[in-house]
């Protein structure tokens, strides 16, 4: 593990040290919700022993046209001004519309004939895990300082159909007109970010908002959110925007990555 990933434990683990030396009472926060991300982005498929590697550009698609499967849960446990937060999505998407826009020869990239169908499936899960800690707190609003780790693993494979092969520099070797392929990868980033929510006034109407930045496995990632919600006695109704952004190294799958969409979720606090 990096040198990263041990400072993002150190401040996951600061918050349970803390807490236990309050008096305050633990509270806790439960939040099913439901995000419809768009796709878009450039997977990068390792090449064959005697081939070339597409790569692929994916989305962005229309909402709900190729997620089948979709599930998310956020929850916080809070004592004090220390808290713990932990998010969990799995998703799957079938067959996006995707483009080969290149074929990469071990160095030497040459660009597709005519793309006649080409699409990619994803399967992926991300968990957040971080603790935070609240740096303002008035009845307009709170401003919250948090450190952690995000976890994320994916699944993407890619049919292709183009109307010729693709031959290297020289002749030594051919993408073939039609085939698939498959990659996967797991990443483990050290996040730090901010988290809070501004009132409209006296109202019980709300604006939340979320921005995190992280590396490690990744050359970078990061997150925000930005909504406006509704107080009820029970919780909150939120409906927001998301994005959830990746890029790794030249070499890796994820480049230039996105899931962004609308979501909507409601909290219930016990």
């Amino acid at each position: 593990m990096n040198a990263r990933a041990l400072i993002s434990l150190c401040l996951v683990a600061a918050p349970l040290a803390a807490a236990a030396q309050g008096e305050e009472r633990w509270s806790f926060a439960l939040t099913p919700y439901l995000w419809l991300p768009n796709v878009n982005g450039t997977l990068k498929y390792s090449p064959p022993p005697n081939g070339g590697a597409p790569e692929v550009d994916t989305g962005p698609n229309n909402y709900l046209e190729n997620l089948s499967f979709a599930l998310m849960l956020s929850g916080e446990a809070r004592k004090g001004r220390w808290s713990i937060v932990s998010d969990l999505i799995y998703l799957k998407f079938d067959k996006e519309k995707s483009n080969v826009r290149d074929v990469n020869f071990g160095g030497s990239r040459v660009s597709t004939s005519a793309d006649l169908g080409t699409t990619s499936s994803l399967k992926g899960l991300e968990w957040t895990i971080a603790g935070a800690y609240t740096m303002v707190q008035s009845s307009r609003y709170t401003l919250e300082g948090l450190g952690g780790l995000r976890y994320f693993h994916l699944e993407a494979s890619s049919d292709w159909q183009l109307n010729a092969t693709v031959s290297a520099p020289g002749g030594a070797q051919v993408f073939p007109a039609s085939g698939s392929t498959s990659r996967s990868t797991s990443l483990v980033d050290g996040i730090v970010g901010v988290r809070g929510r501004l009132r409209w006034g006296e109202t019980p109407w709300f604006t939340p908002y979320y921005l995190d930045l992280g590396t490690g496995s990744s050359s970078l990632t990061w997150q925000s959110v930005i909504g406006i919600g509704y107080g009820f006695k029970w919780g909150d109704a939120v409906l927001a925007y998301r994005t959830l952004y990746y890029d790794q190294k030249d070499d890796k799958l994820l480049q230039d990555f996105r899931f962004s969409g609308p979501t909507l979720g409601a909290t219930f606090r016990f």
